[in-house]
């Protein structure tokens, strides 16, 4: 067993702790995905192409589509990253009762929660301060230096909504929300200025004293959150960003709704679609996911033959067009998980010690794989979370015990992962009587 001594800090060692105790734990990690990402070269490449568009000024949106164990979850996650590696801002919202598809506000709400850079998990604070003291050095480089407070108070304050000037036009309550936020940081009022911020990013029960105090009517509702959200981009813009990537996951859950609610939420879904195609959206991109039935099924998108002409494809032979509005992922299968494994190997070998070879040899992985697989009805794009959970154990033994034999100590029990599996995995598993 090595015993690791205190050591400098090592990026890329760091990194690859981070990835193997994420697997340890069933889940994805959250930086260094390209280090395990497996057959999806084109369509990152696809996908960063757009980026380099939104960071340009356009607006873009790509739909991945696929079942369950096709790797939507890990290709947004990739997907994040490489815009978080560009420069944007990125946000994460789940569709879900809580946050349907037809509630906008819902949506901005959870944008503004799940923001992050590159440094910051929770970022709206960071941009929009970075945003405000860029504006103060704007104003001191043209004024000098000497500039009063109060001076400089007042001109900031007239630039914030002057650089707001395109979305107050639609409605004067984000950039009044912003001059309240800053006074009250400058005065020290950080009850105040925690009340401007989490009244701009939609939060719950701000009191009437902040909107009286800032000269504001009512709330964000669904009527504005999507100015709202354009206005956040500008500042994001503002602040030196690339722009905001949004991935909108799991919007098939909208088909559960009644009638009503369902169509509601795919004319949201085609409003979206919509002001980006007019370029209303600039610096802003949009990455949603869904199966085949919110695509194909009679309570999916069919349902709105406008939206489904938006974004259908034309697919009349084996080579998919990722270029298409959809990305459309084939099944996880036996041969890709076993490249997983390998790259497991070399990144476990980074964190730890070397993977010895002898013992966790390919012929192992195979048989590990088709053991695991057997117990869920011969299904490998089901079990890679499971199979990478137990395969970070089967390294972890080996590395901790010399005379550890994964061919003859390893069995995989099922049964201990009882109240851990998903609604998927357990549809699939065999029972053993």
């Amino acid at each position: 067993m090595n015993i690791p001594g205190k050591e400098g800090a090592d990026p890329q060692r760091m990194e690859s702790e981070n990835i193997i105790n994420a697997l340890r734990r069933g889940t994805v990690p959250a930086s260094g995905l390209s280090r395990i990402a497996v057959g999806v070269d084109i369509e990152e490449e696809v996908i960063a192409r757009q980026l380099d568009y939104v960071a340009r000024g356009g607006a873009d949106l790509k739909f991945i589509r696929g079942d369950y164990g096709s790797g939507k979850t890990f290709l947004v996650a990739r997907s994040l990253e490489i815009a978080r590696q560009a420069g944007f801002v990125t946000a994460h919202v789940t569709i879900s009762a809580s946050t349907p598809l037809y509630k906008l506000k819902g949506i901005y709400q959870q944008v503004c929660a799940t923001m992050r850079t590159r440094d910051e998990e929770h970022a709206p604070k960071a941009i929009i301060d970075s945003w405000l003291f860029g504006i103060e050095e704007r104003i001191m480089k043209v004024s000098g230096s000497t500039v009063e407070d109060q001076a400089l108070e007042a001109a900031t304050a007239k630039e914030i909504e002057n650089a707001l000037a395109g979305i107050s036009e639609m409605n004067t309550s984000m950039a009044a929300a912003l001059r309240t936020y800053y006074r009250a940081h400058n005065a020290g009022d950080f009850q105040l200025a925690q009340a401007a911020l989490g009244w701009i990013c939609a939060e719950p029960n701000i009191g009437r004293d902040f909107k009286q105090k800032a000269g504001i009517r009512g709330d964000i509702d669904e009527s504005v959150a999507l100015t709202f959200l354009k206005g956040f981009t500008s500042i994001i813009i503002g602040s030196g960003y690339s722009g905001l990537a949004i991935a909108v996951d799991e919007v098939e859950n909208t088909q559960a709704l009644p009638r009503n609610q369902r169509e509601k939420g795919y004319t949201t879904l085609q409003r979206i679609i919509d002001a980006v195609d007019r370029g209303e959206m600039p610096h802003t991109y949009f990455l949603f996911t869904g199966t085949p039935a919110f695509f194909e099924g009679p309570r999916g998108i069919r349902s709105l033959p406008p939206l489904y002409d938006r974004i259908s494809v034309v697919q009349k032979d084996e080579y998919k067009n990722p270029r298409q509005p959809q990305i459309i992922l084939s099944r996880f299968d036996a041969k890709k998980l076993q490249q997983v494994a390998e790259k497991v190997c070399d990144i476990y070998s980074r964190a730890y010690t070397e993977v010895d070879k002898g013992r966790v040899s390919h012929r192992f992985i195979r048989a590990m794989i088709q053991k695991i697989t057997n117990r869920f009805g011969g299904r490998v794009d089901v079990i890679p979370r499971i199979f990478l959970k137990e395969f970070v154990d089967v390294l972890d033994k080996c590395e901790l015990y010399e005379d550890y034999d994964p061919w003859t100590g390893y069995q995989f029990d099922a049964s201990a992962l009882k109240g851990e599996l998903t609604q998927e995995e357990e549809a699939v598993m065999v029972v053993e009587f």
